[in-house]
């Protein structure tokens, strides 16, 4: 391979997000130049994708040619994976694993450069919700299994000074103990989870908003509504903890995240670390605002690096200005993934809606859907709801399902034994929580 093994230096700039609009879209498009000729010289996927396409990198000056360039799926990534590392072999030093929640796991292999870029990133994200290095942090996440987030924040908090917890995806009882014995005063993980330790605490005596954990940073689910206060599960989970809840998002794939400030509105783009796009059905950019599929171009990664890549998931990005100084575009929460948009009796949902809806139900230990269709543009759902000992009124829950989304679904209850061992299946990181039945019909059907 006729590869540039180191790339140019990264250019690291944590305060351009407070720059001006203008100043901010100029140096994105001279980071942007970078990255296509880096994908033009190094690159076999992609010097193949530009051949095809007729496209010179040359003639990719700035943030309004980005429509010109090819948009890149989850599939390519699966089937071209080998053909996209852009370094020779010698300088790849980390291999990651995506989560599999949509499709299978893809691996995904990095530089130490990219390493170098991903401690930046998380450091850059955690610094914006205020971590520092007095602050003693509990990563409840998993830190194995070629996870990148667990060893994403550890690098970042290393950067920072800030001690961490490496807990990992521990049962309760031991994240219990490290709460009770290390005092942490920040806390990463899922919010469900964070939510499950807090009663967990509590059934012990333990006054857990007295505990001095600060902030509680989540990952994986969101905690903001549309209108970007937190929801029900961020409410809950500050009120439980007595501190200040922060939503995130990222991914394997876009090794970049959005982190909310103090303000809570939404997560921050990093500019110099990511080009992000809202795109509609045809991959043409929505103005902000709107609602379209989230799709990601992270600059300065050497090792696989991606153009335009979409995500699958769907938001809305916030353009107004921050109390927080900073200029750059914001994040909204996800509200759900292409693939599992549903249509039952003329009525479009997300299964993210149905979670949301359910959030304040009494003992849940969670909830999966499961999506059948008999006819064409018409799906069958039904909602499986993980409940002490397998007793719950169905028919209330699924009034208060209709309430929220204006679908009323088929309620099934079971105890939360068969909940977890439904959704929580060998080999994966994150339970399934979205069963599609559809194409397993329209295949024996044909």
């Amino acid at each position: 391979m006729n590869a540039v093994s180191s790339g140019p230096n990264l250019v690291q700039s944590p305060r351009l997000g407070f720059a001006t609009g203008e100043e901010i879209a100029e140096q994105q498009g001279g980071l942007l130049r970078q990255h296509i000729e880096f994908l033009a010289a190094n690159s076999p996927y992609y010097r193949q994708r530009f051949s095809e396409l007729g496209l010179d990198a040359r003639d990719i000056r700035t943030l309004t040619d980005l429509p010109r360039l090819p948009l890149t799926g989850k599939e390519d990534l699966a089937r071209h994976a080998a053909k996209m590392i852009a370094v020779p072999d010698v300088d790849l030093v980390d291999l990651c694993l995506t989560s599999g929640t949509t499709g299978p796991a893809v691996a995904l292999q990095q530089s130490r450069r990219d390493l170098e870029r991903v401690a930046y990133n998380e450091e850059t994200a955690f610094r914006m919700a205020g971590v520092s290095a007095d602050d003693r942090v509990l990563l409840a996440v998993a830190l194995d299994r070629c996870f990148m987030a667990g060893l994403a924040y550890f690098l970042g908090l290393a950067r920072i000074g800030a001690l961490a917890i490496r807990a990992g995806t521990a049962l309760l009882p031991a994240l219990a103990e490290l709460v009770l014995k290390q005092r942490p005063t920040a806390i990463v993980g899922v919010p469900t989870l964070l939510l499950r330790l807090a009663a967990d605490l509590e059934a012990q005596g333990v006054d857990v908003a007295a505990l001095g954990v600060r902030r509680m940073i989540c990952i994986g689910e969101p905690v903001r509504g549309a209108d970007l206060k937190l929801s029900r599960l961020g409410g809950k989970l500050a009120e439980a903890w007595g501190a200040t809840v922060f939503g995130t998002y990222a991914s394997t794939e876009m090794a970049t995240a959005f982190t909310d400030c103090e303000y809570g509105i939404g997560g921050h783009l990093l500019p110099d670390l990511m080009i992000v796009e809202i795109v509609d059905e045809d991959g043409l950019p929505l103005p902000p605002g709107e609602v379209g599929e989230v799709v990601a171009t992270p600059l300065q990664v050497t090792g696989m690096p991606l153009l335009r890549f979409r995500t699958g998931d769907l938001a809305r990005l916030h353009s107004e200005p921050c109390a927080c100084g900073r200029q750059t575009p914001r994040l909204g929460p996800i509200v759900g993934r292409k693939a599992e948009m549903l249509k039952v009796k003329g009525v479009t949902v997300f299964p993210q809606a149905i979670h949301t809806a359910l959030q304040d139900l009494e003992g849940l230990a969670g909830c999966c859907l499961e999506v059948r269709s008999d006819y064409e543009q018409s799906d069958l759902l039904t909602v499986v709801v993980g409940l002490p000992d397998g007793n719950g009124d169905a028919a209330s829950i699924a009034d208060v399902i209709s309430a929220r989304t204006r679908v009323r679904p088929e309620v099934r209850i079971v105890t939360p034994d068969i909940w977890r061992e439904m959704t929580w299946r060998s080999g994966r990181r994150k339970p399934q929580l979205f069963f599609d039945y559809r194409a397993q019909k329209l295949r024996s059907s044909s």
